[in-house]
């Protein structure tokens, strides 16, 4: 009646799973289990690429950037509350303190980036977090009339 036609495999197939190796090869096994736990080391991805120095590289000089661009930042906020007739000096301190929020938020998200495991902690954090508020709510204060 129907006829069965065979399924075209020609998509993603698995390979086959690893079995064990027959009893006649048990001594180069055990020869290439040996070379095999001698090169675990060196294949173990933690251990041959230590990246701690690039990545410290990397998250200054994103830093650094940042930095600048808080700077053009601070200016164009004081200059705005210039002119809205808030006198300069208080206009320009107030730029300082947003500086030093942005500066201290940015600094926060890069070490997390760099290495969350060591400076998620709240002894690094921690001072961050309480100098970003300080400086958040001084911001505010610092431009009033």
């Amino acid at each position: 009646m129907a006829q069965e036609t065979p399924k075209d495999n020609s998509g993603f197939t698995l390979p086959a799973p690893a079995s064990a190796p027959p009893a006649a090869d048990a001594p180069a096994a055990s020869a290439a289990t040996t070379a095999t736990t001698e090169a675990a080391p060196a294949l173990d991805p933690v251990s041959t690429t230590d990246t701690s120095s690039r990545d410290t590289l990397v998250g200054g000089v994103v830093l650094l950037l940042l930095f600048i661009a808080f700077f053009f930042a601070k200016n164009a906020y004081a200059n705005g509350l210039v002119a809205k007739r808030v006198p300069p000096n208080k206009a320009n301190a107030s730029g300082w303190w947003l500086f030093i929020f942005l500066a201290s938020l940015a600094t926060g998200v890069v070490l997390a980036a760099v290495n969350a495991h060591k400076f998620l902690a709240p002894l690094f954090m921690g001072p961050l977090v309480l100098v970003g508020l300080v400086a958040l709510l001084l911001t505010f204060t610092s431009s009033r009339r």
